[in-house]
């Protein structure tokens, strides 16, 4: 048995295919599960809160171990072609150099403010939320200094003992999370990462590009329907080694 055994983990769901994975390490680590979900505002806001749901189910989450929450402000205030529905979601350039339209202005420090607060409260001494670097759309919010910042923050900002936000992908590519996923039993089935759809996704913007191909190089079945399925060009960053990164 893990030494975090026993350990309470607020685990960060979107309900996309890196919280998925993410969850199921935190669960083989041996925490004790609290999952976290926030909308706010997105076009696919009830798909992932399906999503969400059928997590939770599939790792038994008691609902008192729940927690869904809205931040809709952030749709009010935009700058996002996820919130903003004035603002074309952007086809798929994974050679892209700046930040996609989809990046939500500070989103994630609104997220784990909110974990840290209920950390605080319930007793918990790790956040866990499944940020990607190396095989990403640039995000300024899911880099390492990012949240070595952010966890100097919690050095001096939390009341309540030590508190510390583990991110176990953020090294890894899409190909290394899916292999994770499909070796923890992570159930990525019942996962949704598609930006502009909610029924069927739609295979060509970002967060499904990178999804198809992280699948395709994984050799996988990508279990969810897509309207089309393209095929992405490999990238060098691909392993076929699958390290479990580091917190």
């Amino acid at each position: 048995m893990s030494a975090k055994s026993g350990n309470d983990a607020i685990v960060l769901v979107s309900g996309g295919l890196d919280s998925c994975v993410s969850t199921a390490w935190a669960a083989n680590e041996g925490y004790r599960l609290r999952l976290l979900h926030v909308s706010y505002g997105q076009r696919t806001e009830q798909r992932e809160a399906k999503a969400f749901t059928d997590i939770a189910a599939y790792y038994s989450v008691p609902p008192e171990r729940q927690l869904a929450v809205s931040v809709e402000y952030l749709a009010r205030i935009g700058g996002s072609s996820l919130t903003d529905p004035t603002i074309e979601v952007e086809r798929a350039d994974l050679e892209r150099q700046g930040i996609p339209n989809s990046y939500v202005p500070f989103r994630n420090t609104h997220l784990l403010a909110i974990a840290a607060s209920w950390a605080e409260v319930v007793g918990a001494q790790r956040i866990v939320i499944g940020a990607v670097h190396e095989d990403s759309s640039g995000y300024p919010d899911c880099t390492p200094a990012y949240y070595r910042a952010f966890n100097a923050l919690l050095e001096v900002a939390s009341a309540r003992g030590p508190l510390i936000v583990e991110t176990p992908l953020i090294s890894l590519t899409k190909s290394q999370i899916v292999r994770l996923g499909r070796d923890l039993n992570a159930p990525l089935h019942v996962t949704w990462s598609c930006y502009s759809s909610t029924d069927v996704a739609c295979g060509v913007c970002d967060s499904c590009a990178l999804r198809l191909r992280g699948f395709q190089e994984a050799g996988v079945e990508d279990p969810i329907p897509y309207a089309i399925r393209p095929r992405y060009a490999s990238t060098s960053k691909s392993s076929s080694s699958c390290s479990r990164g580091q917190p």
